[in-house]
Formats: structure tokens, sequence, C-alpha cells
């Protein structure tokens, strides 16, 4: 206490002697010693300015309180939904300034989603955006049903949908499904008005800011467009749909009507109904004749060899084969299978029924059924392209 009571040099210089003394095995400060030149006596000058600036630096930047620590942490956390730790250790590196910290954690956020890039997403959600006479659906994908229930990766997905209505197929000038990468959304301008992610950004940018947010590896993977004609509808059904336009399994089909003029109440109902039973009747087909002649060989050969098996005479083998033959065009062909809410109803006598009330023959143009995750392990596993999802 004597000690500090007679002190009458500042602090900075008193520090500032003790580390010469540390370095100089006399004890005593170099610029006191014999025959100093000008220009060593010039640098030892610059070193100890420097040096005393440091030192007043450190020991005027108090630290804030706890509760102010405590505030700011919140504060950044609102601001950038970043895991706490993560805030905490922005805001110590940028001596509890927040908006440092907050460029901080952009620059973390980024190296960190390209090291968790490589780690497997199979969750996450299907977003839909339609307009007239088209519907486009992206899977956004994350690595826990946690983070999918986030309301940034909801608003980020939706946003996504809503802009690959603008994707183009060149190839394909007839209504029809067809499918596109990531690639073709990655440079896509977004106008994102969340309060934790807004501006204008690509698509790409946008995901890996949502990415750096979250923790976890998020990309988009995939997406389908269905178009129909001028006298078509579209229709479409998300099952386990936490809000408007998201889900996880989602159905949609076109319904094409020869008479432009038909009820178009009666139509949308009916199509809502058919994409409901596409999500759970899981139809792989239109018609019979759209099965693939790999897809028959298959199950002939797996219902003949079942048959075989029974001990039965060949002619009794062959008709158990086309009897089973005719369950399976019943399972996985749509025109083929009773309605899944009553199954005294045919898909058939369904579109009969609508055809007579509008007035004009209705059938069903193209039909899509996509699932966030399906194939993902497989993929990864296998090392073969991505698959596609059921679009006919």
């Amino acid at each position: 206490m004597a000690f500090f009571r007679n002190a009458t040099r500042p602090l900075g210089i008193l520090l500032y002697n003790t580390r010469l003394s540390t370095y100089c095995g006399h004890g005593y400060s170099t610029w006191a010693t014999k025959g100093t030149s000008f220009a060593q006596s010039t640098d030892a000058k610059s070193s100890k300015t420097a040096y005393l600036y440091w030192v007043s630096r450190r020991f005027s930047s108090q630290a804030p309180s706890s509760a102010e620590q405590m505030s700011l942490i919140k504060q950044l956390r609102e601001r950038t939904s970043a895991p706490i730790k993560d805030v905490k250790a922005s805001l110590v590196d940028c001596n509890w300034d927040i908006e440092a910290a907050q460029k901080d954690l952009r620059k973390r956020g980024k190296v960190l989603a390209m090291k968790k890039s490589s780690r497997t997403a199979a969750e996450g959600l299907l977003a839909l955006a339609q307009n007239e006479g088209k519907a486009a659906v992206i899977e956004l994908n994350c690595e826990t049903d946690f983070v999918a229930r986030n309301e940034i990766f909801e608003y980020l997905a939706l946003a996504v949908a809503k802009q690959a209505l603008l994707v183009e197929n060149s190839s394909q000038q007839a209504p029809g499904v067809f499918s596109f990468g990531p690639e073709c959304l990655e440079d896509f301008k977004l106008n994102l008005e969340h309060p934790k992610i807004s501006g204008e950004t690509t698509a790409q940018n946008a995901v890996t800011e949502v990415a750096a947010m979250m923790g976890e590896n998020v990309k988009l993977r995939r997406g389908f467009v269905v178009s129909t004609s001028s006298h078509g509808v579209i229709s479409a059904y998300l099952h386990r749909s936490p809000q408007p336009g998201l889900g996880r399994i989602a159905g949609i089909l076109s319904l094409e009507v020869e008479n432009r003029n038909s009820q178009l109440d009666a139509l949308q109902k009916v199509g809502s109904e058919l994409a409901m039973h596409v999500v759970a009747a899981k139809p792989l087909f239109l018609t019979k004749e759209l099965v693939t002649s790999d897809a028959l060989n298959n199950e002939r050969e797996i219902l003949r060899s079942q048959a075989e098996s029974s001990g039965k005479p060949q002619m009794a083998i062959e008709k158990m084969v086309e009897g089973r033959m005719r369950k399976y065009f019943e399972e996985v062909v749509f025109m083929e299978q009773k309605y899944f809410l009553n199954d005294s109803l045919s898909i058939k006598t369904m579109l009969d029924n609508l055809s007579k009330e509008v007035g004009s023959p209705v059938k069903i143009g193209n039909f899509l059924r996509m699932e966030v995750g399906e194939g993902i392990q497989r993929l990864e596993a296998s090392g073969v392209d991505e698959p596609v999802a059921q679009a006919v």
C-alpha cells in the first residue's frame, strides 16, 4: 500500500521500464547506456511512445459490466441467431464492439459453413410457389429437424421457391414436368426482408449465411417445375406443413380439360383430392402403357420366382404371375388405383364423374411426388447421381 501511495510516475512508464529491465542483462534502461547513437535513441523513443500508447489503450478500455455483457450477447444473438458461444467469442475478440462482432460472426460463419458443407443434410423442407399454369417446388436441406423448424430457414425456402418459378426449360416447350439442379438457382437474386436476413443477395449467398447462423450444413438440393396448358389447372398438396407453402412431402398434378370455360371450382376441388392421393398412394406411373420394360421384367421375375416355390404346374404358375401383375398395376399405376379415402371409388371413376360435372372430358396431364431426403443415404453410400422424384 505504501508503494502505491508514494508512486508518482505513471503506471505505463513503470510497466515500460520493468519490461525493458527484463530485456537488459544489467538491469538498466538501454538509453541510459553511454555511447548510444542518435538513431538508436530516436528508435528507442519511438518504441517507447508506441508502447505507452498500447498501455494507455489497454488500461483505459475496461470491459463492460456483467449486466452489460449479457445485454450485448442477447442483442447480437437476436440479430444473428448464431450460437451463444460464438456470439460471446466474437464480442470478446472485438472488445465488446457489437458492430465489429457482427461482422466477425459473418466471417466466422462462412468459414464454418464451408467446413460443414460435406456433412450429410437429409432433413429440411419442400417449398412450393404457384402462379397461373405453373408450380415450382424446391428442396432445401439441413442436418436436423430442429433447424428445419427455424423461421429463418422457412423464410429462405419460400423465397427460393418464388424465384424457382422463373426457371425455364429451353429444351421442353410443351407443358409438363422438368427437374433442375441447384446451379439453376444459385445466382438468382433474392430480395430478403426478414429482420435477421435482409437485403439483395444471391440464393447461394443467402444459403451460406443461413448455414452460418444455424451452425449446420444447409444446401439447395433440387427443384421441379410443373406446368399446364391454358385449358388446365395445377393442384398441389403439402403433407406435414408448418405453414402454407411448406411441407415434407409434396403431391402436384395438372388436370387437362378440353373446354377452357369449364367450372374451375370443381376442377380445383377434385385436383386437390387427387394431389393428396398422390402423397398417400405413391403412384409411380400414370398409365399401364407408361410402365417401363425394366420395371415389368423385374416384377415378373420376382413373381415367377415366388410362384415356382409353390411347386405347382407351369400353367398354374403363369396364371399366378398374371394375377399378381394386375395387383402390381393397381399398386403403382395412378389410373389403376383406388381412391385412398374411398376404396370403392377408382381414380378413373373420379375423372369420369368430374368430366360429367364440368361438361367436358378431363384427364390427368402430369403428376409429381417428392419427399424431403429421399435417396440421400443411398446416394452417399453408392456415389450415384441425384435420384429423380416420381414425376410423370
